[in-house]
């Protein structure tokens, strides 16, 4: 008689190959979006010299533009960053459990949020912990620059 895996075991393995798939299908569709806005701007850098000259507002949009597509590389770079590290933590096997209760983080989540260390329900408790603390942190502020206006 064959020995088979605990139903667990198997569905703790069935979880793993699926959150790798959906790890590396993101990492491919970023690597592709870099790639491809890399290509863009080369293309369009190659372009505006044939152009001629820019006057001061075509310029400042050029420029503008340019730090637009820097800012949306730099995002897609730290995502896949992110991406990475959530590969590690899954060989690991520490992937898709919450840092804070331990819980399973649900599939759902993972899959609009790939890198997701959290469950939700503990991500919404520290963002309103955090926005407790803003808040708190404004109100001081306010406070002292009463106080300092005082004296």
């Amino acid at each position: 008689m064959a020995v088979t895996k605990a139903p667990r075991e198997q569905m703790n393995r069935d979880r793993y190959v699926e959150l790798k798939k959906i790890l590396e299908e993101r990492r491919r569709e970023i690597m592709s979006e870099v790639q491809g806005r890399m290509r863009d701007v080369r293309a369009e850098g190659a372009g505006s010299t044939v152009q001629g000259v820019l006057d001061a507002a075509e310029s400042s949009e050029a420029d503008i533009q340019d730090e637009i597509e820097f800012a949306l590389i730099q995002m897609k770079a730290e995502t896949l960053n992110k991406i990475d590290e959530a590969l590690r933590r899954l060989e690991e096997g520490t992937f898709g459990y919450c840092f804070e209760c331990g819980e399973e983080i649900s599939e759902r989540r993972l899959r609009a949020l790939p890198f997701a260390v959290r469950c939700k329900d503990c991500e919404e408790a520290r963002e309103v912990a955090q926005q407790r603390e803003r808040l708190m942190a404004q109100r001081r502020g306010a406070a002292s620059l009463f106080l300092d206006m005082q004296g």
